[in-house]
Parts: C-alpha cells; sequence; structure tokens
C-alpha cells in the first residue's frame, strides 16, 4: 500500500528547524520557564506564560498539524483533555452523536462529565449512515466516531459520514478519533472530517511513558477558539512531555512499519489457530470492512481484536501464561500488551451495551508491539495451549 508522501522528512524536520534558537541547535530545547520576560507592558517575543503558550510545545504542535496535513495543532495533558475543550465549543443544550463503540473513557466522559454540561450524547452504530441520519436533531453540534473502533475494530467510512452531516446538519463538525492508526496510516481531515483528535500516549509517541492528547484543525475559527479554552482551562502538557513526543514522532514511520508487520503475522496466526474462535483485524480479507479499510487507510497498526474459545475462565488462563506480551491497559508502545476490555478498559461500559457491541469477557485486545514476530507468535502460541483445551 502506498504512503503518504514526505511523511518521514516532515516528522523529522517541520517545526525544528535550528534557526528558531540563537544556539541553532538541532534538537529543540526543553523550555521550562514558566514565564517570559517582556519588552513592555503586552509587548512580548511570542511567548508570556507557558500554559498560554511554549517553546517546546510550539514544535510538537506545528509537527503534529504537519503530519495529519493540517493548518493548528494543539497538545493537551491527556487525550481525554483534548475531548474536553473540544466539548467546550458546545453548550448547554446541545446533543451529540456518537459511535457507539468507542473507547471506555470516551464512553464515561459523554456519559457522566458532557451531561453535567447539559450536553446530551447519543450512541448509534456509525457504519450505517441511515442510524446517524435519524440521530441527527437540529440541536445536533457533534459527531463523534473513532475508526477502527475499540476494542472491535469496526471501520466507520469518514468521507461518507462527513458528507452526510456536512449535508444534513451544517451547524455540526465531525471529530475523527485517529489514535488506532496514526497520521501514518490515515488522515480523516483529507476525508472530509474537521477535527482529528488522537492519544498521544499511545502510536504517537510510543515509547509508553508519556500521557498526552492532541487535536488537529483547518478551520482557524475552531482553532482560534481551542486555544482560548486551552488557555482558559489550562488542560496543557509539561514542557518535558512535549519533548518526549517530539522525539518519538521521529521513528513514527518506521514504527508503524514494524506494528503493521507483526501486527498482520499475529493476525494470520490467530486465524488459522482452533483454539479461536474469531479474529478481527482490518488486513484481514474476513474482516467484513476489508474493502473500506484498503480504501481509506495506507496500512494497518499493530492492533488485534480475537475471540478465544471458551470465556472467564479461559481467558484468565490465557493472559496469566503470557510472558512477552504484558497485561497491561493502554497501547501503541514499542512492546507488546494484552488487555481484556470487559474487565479493564471497558468496564464503565454499561453491561448491556458490551452485550450489544459483543465485548465478551472472551474478547481479547492485543497491542502487538515490535519485538521479534516469532517470539510473539511463540507465545501466543504456548498461552494458548495453557489455556484452551480441545
Amino acid at each position: 500500500m502506498s504512503t503518504f508522501s514526505h511523511f518521514a522528512t516532515d516528522a523529522i524536520h517541520v517545526g525544528q528547524e535550528p534557526e528558531q534558537w540563537k544556539s541553532m541547535a538541532v534538537v529543540p530545547p526543553i523550555s521550562m520557564a514558566s514565564t517570559f520576560k517582556q519588552h513592555g507592558p503586552a509587548e512580548h517575543a511570542g511567548f508570556e506564560y507557558s500554559r498560554s503558550g511554549n517553546p517546546t510545545r510550539k514544535c510538537l504542535e506545528t509537527c503534529i498539524a504537519a503530519l495529519e496535513d493540517g493548518k493548528h495543532g494543539l497538545v493537551f495533558s491527556s487525550g481525554l483533555a483534548a475531548m474536553q475543550t473540544i466539548t467546550f465549543l458546545l453548550q448547554h443544550g446541545d446533543h451529540i452523536v456518537s459511535m457507539n463503540d468507542v473507547y471506555g473513557g470516551s464512553n464515561r466522559f459523554f456519559r457522566h462529565c458532557a451531561t453535567r454540561m447539559g450536553i446530551e450524547t447519543t450512541l448509534v452504530d456509525c457504519r450505517d449512515l441511515a442510524l446517524i441520519k435519524n440521530a441527527l436533531k437540529p440541536n445536533t453540534k457533534m459527531i463523534w466516531i473513532e475508526t477502527p473502533t475499540n476494542p472491535t475494530m469496526m471501520l466507520v467510512d469518514i468521507e461518507e459520514v462527513a458528507k452526510l452531516i456536512h449535508k444534513e446538519a451544517p451547524q455540526a463538525f465531525v471529530v475523527v478519533d485517529n489514535t488506532f492508526m496514526s497520521p501514518y496510516f490515515q488522515r480523516p481531515l483529507n476525508l472530509g472530517a474537521d477535527m482529528v483528535v488522537h492519544s498521544l500516549t499511545k502510536y504517537m509517541n510510543g515509547h509508553s511513558d508519556v500521557v498526552m492528547g492532541a487535536v488537529v484543525v483547518n478551520d482557524d475559527k475552531y482553532a482560534e477558539r481551542l486555544r482560548f479554552f486551552q488557555n482558559a482551562c489550562g488542560p496543557v502538557p509539561s514542557p518535558f512531555d512535549c519533548f518526549l513526543v517530539n522525539r518519538g514522532l521521529k521513528t513514527l514511520h518506521l514504527r508503524m512499519k514494524e506494528h503493521m508487520k507483526n501486527g498482520l503475522a499475529v493476525a494470520k496466526f490467530l486465524e488459522e489457530n482452533p483454539r479461536v474462535e474469531k479474529v478481527i483485524h482490518p488486513g484481514l480479507k474476513s474482516h467484513p470492512q476489508h474493502e473500506l479499510a484498503m480504501k481509506q487507510m495506507k496500512g494497518f497498526s499493530g492492533m488485534v481484536t480475537f475471540y478465544l474459545k471458551g470465556g472467564l475462565k479461559e481467558s484468565r488462563e490465557f493472559l496469566k501464561n503470557l510472558k512477552v506480551f504484558t497485561l497491561a491497559e493502554s497501547l501503541g508502545g514499542y512492546e507488546s500488551l494484552v488487555e481484556l476490555p470487559s474487565l479493564m478498559t471497558h468496564a464503565s461500559v454499561p453491561p448491556n451495551e458490551r452485550e450489544q457491541l459483543q465485548i465478551s469477557d472472551s474478547l481479547v485486545r492485543l497491542s502487538v508491539g515490535i519485538e521479534d514476530e516469532e517470539d510473539l507468535i511463540e507465545d501466543l502460541d504456548q498461552a494458548l495451549k495453557a489455556a484452551v483445551q480441545l
């Protein structure tokens, strides 16, 4: 599959120009200053207070915007902080339509936090455009989708959803959570989305040592309002964390290639394993939306979901016997992680919704890392044999 032009070059150079520093440092310095000297009252050199703007953060925001082929990038203290700031664009009485299968924290935010702001959310299967259209109201102001979804790897046609919303609900904007893919494999803005959001904690940083989020937009007015709320509410990351994510971006293209290679190898192994009931991976022809994946994505990350044969007992045994895969929440780091969504990342989703989404106790989510492929497959094989008796 083809890749986006100049991606690696942009990741390494955009926003990193040595000429912006008197020292001509090739690597942007970590600016820990909380405040900046002004030439006169309200006469500053681009920065006044580190919550409002920071040199290290600016380098990162510029680079992230370029990677998403967007105009404005903003980074936040977490992915959920980015989500909250976007929601501040709405007001009491507004309505959101969201994909029903989303990250458990997103579901929890809509259900327990946005409601306290007087904002209603309708969860629908956004694979079906008719369901989206039927859910729209005069006060619908935001459409929130993930694709692929977490954890069942459903795909949403970004281009078709954007066309529908811009025609039927022009007062609303479309947000795409691109965390599972990264801009190396998918660029929602180019498909008509109004905003892209990331948990930078995952693939973008890629080293499991930072919690941060990002938003990328093209529209100047959205950017202006988001920056206002970023400053007014204060959910900004530290300069050191910005430095780490900026460094992580420099190897994003290399890491994503390895995640894709290992993820596909693991998915194919699991699909042929008699101890596995079903495998969900957009790169497999067995995925019901494989053609859509080939249309709107440039490749696939290391995310693999599968159902093992059995139930909670077998799942616990499988997880207990893994040696290379680490039982932990999160994803997108260089190391391979495994989790049981029903008891971990999606435990806050009501049981009836988990049942509807088929997030059962036998559903296992893998974040396949960049270790040696044969070691990953051998580890899964021995753990499956220990857990599921044929």
